[in-house]
């Protein structure tokens, strides 16, 4: 005997705004952008109370459609013309002509093992400074690949972007949090 979920609508604010809060504030560091994306997906989901058909629980159903929330921003976010582009000039501080790292530039290994809970906290913290430092489509981008996980051909096909795209600014994301995180952990200046 098949067992079928149910919706309780009056209590989604209380029971998961929260957790719904975290997971898209992870994806798009904005706390107004992740409240937005939470009252879009609580909307959608009142005005498509009739489709839900109970098969998963009303929590997996209100995160799906927070994921096709936040895939929709990306779309949008991938649309919008940068008004600033830094990117190349942040690549000269790291190559030189010939394309091969500046000796002063080399990187730094990252070899200290984080030991403990504390550490871990402030390690995050590290990060989540970095991701800041991210434009929104290269922060779109990294929360595609390095935090949920989604292969690079559909990432491509997702923000409608070819490959080669794709791979120069992942590349440009992976230089930018190096250099963030050299500077953060050890004072290392460009």
């Amino acid at each position: 005997m098949e067992s079928y979920h149910k919706l309780n609508p009056q209590n989604w604010v209380a029971k998961y705004s929260d957790e719904l809060f975290a997971f898209a504030l992870v994806r798009v560091a904005d706390e107004e952008i992740a409240r937005d994306l939470i009252q879009d997906t609580f909307l959608s989901a009142l005005k498509n109370l009739g489709t839900f058909k109970g098969e998963i629980s009303e929590k997996n159903w209100l995160y799906f459609i927070l994921k096709n929330k936040i895939i929709d921003h990306y779309r949008r976010i991938s649309k919008t013309p940068l008004t600033r582009i830094d990117d190349q000039e942040n690549e000269d501080e790291f190559f030189d002509e010939s394309g091969h790292w500046k000796k002063q530039s080399l990187p730094k290994p990252f070899n200290q093992a984080i030991s403990n809970q504390q550490h871990t906290f402030e390690f995050n913290e590290i990060i989540e400074k970095c991701k800041r430092k991210l434009n929104e489509l290269q922060l779109t981008l990294f929360s595609m690949r390095f935090i949920d996980e989604i292969d690079s051909e559909e990432i491509c096909k997702e923000l409608e972007i070819s490959s080669s795209n794709y791979w120069v600014l992942i590349h440009r994301i992976k230089l930018k949090i190096r250099k963030c995180l050299e500077k953060l952990l050890y004072g290392k200046q460009h």
